[in-house]
């Protein structure tokens, strides 16, 4: 038995306190996971599918803390993500390896500037997926 995933969040919204410093972080680990090519930026935000990094809100405001996991495409790509967000200032938080949450799971982690709990991982569980990725057109 297969399950059935829709489309419940429309977007997330990392505020940051030092937006140059988490562009570099994201930039870097968005590149590890082979996803550059779909990173959109100004000097405000960045976006790649349905997250957005943003400058903190003018004269402070609440910065976010939350944990993300992004699905990665093989260990060496699991690898690439935590090498290359600690060269673009990451903080570890779980090297990669095999993890105990069920059969199959290959994960790292890393703290962003902010301290938010970012992951990459592999379900090898999952050995084929009905689709790469959903186009969605407006009209």
């Amino acid at each position: 038995m297969g399950n059935r995933l829709g489309r419940l969040i429309d977007h997330l919204d990392l505020r940051v306190s030092d937006f140059d410093r988490s562009r570099q972080f994201y930039r870097a680990v968005f590149a590890a996971l082979g996803r550059e090519a779909d990173l959109r930026e100004t000097e405000e935000w960045l976006e790649i599918d349905e997250l957005y990094v943003s400058r903190q809100a003018p004269g402070g405001g609440v910065v976010t803390h939350l944990h993300l996991c992004f699905q990665a495409a093989n260990r060496a790509s699991v690898a690439r993500f935590h090498a290359e967000g600690l060269a673009a200032g990451g903080r570890d938080n779980g090297g990669p390896g095999l993890r105990d949450y069920h059969p199959g799971y290959y994960a790292a982690f890393l703290l962003d500037p902010d301290g938010n709990n970012i992951e990459a991982k592999v379900d090898e569980r999952v050995t084929e997926r009905s689709a790469a990725w959903i186009e969605v057109e407006t009209g």
